[in-house]
C-alpha cells in the first residue's frame, strides 16, 4: 500500500487515520524486513503493489531493509527499477547464501559505509550495516532470531553481548544516530499479543527483554521511538506469522524498531506502522515502520 494513501494506527480505543506526508526539510526513514528481496519484488508484481510499487511511491529518504537474502548482483537486479530511478543501495550480504542480509536504500550517496560492529563472529553474517550521510548515521540491523535452549540461542546471546557494548559509545557521538531494523525481541507484554504463550520462547525470554531495557530503557542513551508515541498501549505490532489466523486476529509481535539517540529522538514527529489492509495484500510477514523526524 503506497505511503501517500490512508494508514491505520491500531490503538486500544480507536483507529487513528491520516495520510503520511512528510514535511519539508524533515527526515523521513522507513524500515522493513522484506523476507527475501526477490520474493518481495515478485509478490503482487502484476498489480505493482509489491515491494517495487511501495518503493516507487515512498516519500522516505532512507529505507532500511532486513533479511534481503541475496547477493549484491541479485539484489541489484531485483531492485533495478528503483535504482534506475535514483535510489542508492548499500548492502551487507551474508556469506551463507540465501540467509540474512541487510541493506540501506537512500536518495543520496552515503559518505561512508561500515559493515559489522567489531565482532569477528558476525563480520560476514549480513546482520549489520551502518552509513553516514552528513551529520546523520543510519544503521540497518537484523538481530538473530535464536531458539531457546539451542546453539542458535547461544549465538544470539553472544550477539547481544558484543552488540550491546558497541552501542554504548555510538549513542554519545555528536551526530544524529538511528538504528532501524528487526531486533527479534518483543520488549514488554505490550509488544506481543500472546505473551503468556511465549514466556519460554526466544524473542521474549527474560534476559532478552532485560537486555532491551538496558539498551533503551529509562535512563539510557537510546530511545525506542515508536513506544514513545504509544505509551501504555498494546502494539502496534509489526510482524505476524503467515500461518493460521495470526494476521487476521492481529496476533502479532512488535519487533521492528527505530532506536534513536537522544538528540534525534526528541525530533521524532510522526510514526506509522504500515499494516496491510488484508492478508492477501501483504508482500512480507513484516510491516514497514516509518518515522518522520523534524529538521
Amino acid at each position: 500500500m503506497p505511503l501517500n494513501r490512508i494508514f491505520c494506527f491500531r490503538r486500544v480505543d480507536f483507529l487513528l487515520l491520516f495520510p503520511f506526508v512528510p514535511e519539508s526539510n524533515g527526515l523521513s526513514v522507513a524500515t522493513v524486513n522484506v523476507n527475501g528481496v526477490r520474493a518481495a519484488v515478485k509478490a503482487r508484481s502484476e498489480e505493482n503493489t509489491g515491494l517495487l510499487g511501495w518503493l516507487g511511491e515512498s516519500p522516505a529518504e532512507y529505507i532500511c531493509l532486513q533479511e534481503v537474502r541475496a547477493t549484491e548482483a541479485e539484489a541489484r537486479a531485483a531492485l533495478a527499477p528503483v535504482l534506475a530511478d535514483g535510489w542508492k543501495l548499500a548492502l551487507a550480504p551474508a556469506a551463507q547464501k540465501g540467509r540474512s542480509g541487510v541493506a540501506i536504500l537512500s536518495r543520496r550517496e552515503p559518505d561512508a559505509v561500515r559493515i559489522g560492529f567489531g565482532d569477528p563472529q558476525f563480520a560476514d553474517s549480513g546482520r549489520y550495516i551502518e552509513a553516514d550521510f552528513g551529520t546523520f548515521t543510519l544503521a540497518s540491523l537484523y538481530l538473530p532470531s535464536g531458539e531457546a535452549e539451542t546453539e542458535r540461542q547461544v549465538e544470539k546471546d553472544q550477539f547481544l553481548k558484543t552488540f550491546g557494548e558497541y552501542l554504548k559509545p555510538l549513542a554519545r557521538k555528536r551526530r544524529d544516530v538511528l538504528i532501524c531494523g528487526d531486533w527479534n525481541i518483543a520488549h514488554t507484554e505490550l509488544d506481543i499479543k500472546n505473551w503468556k504463550g511465549n514466556l519460554k520462547a526466544s524473542g521474549f525470554l527474560p534476559h532478552e527483554r532485560a537486555w532491551l531495557s538496558e539498551v533503551f530503557g529509562e535512563g539510557s542513551d537510546w530511545t525506542d521511538v515508536q513506544r514513545s508515541f504509544h505509551p501504555g498501549e498494546a502494539g502496534p505490532y509489526s510482524w505476524w506469522s503467515f500461518r493460521g489466523q495470526a494476521f487476521d486476529n492481529d496476533s502479532g509481535w512488535r519487533i521492528d524498531y527505530h532506536v534513536a539517540n537522544k538528540q534525534l529522538a526528541k525530533r521524532a514527529a510522526r510514526v506509522v506502522t504500515q499494516r496491510a489492509e488484508r492478508y492477501d495484500l501483504r508482500w512480507s510477514d513484516h510491516a514497514p515502520v516509518i518515522v518522520e523526524y523534524t529538521a
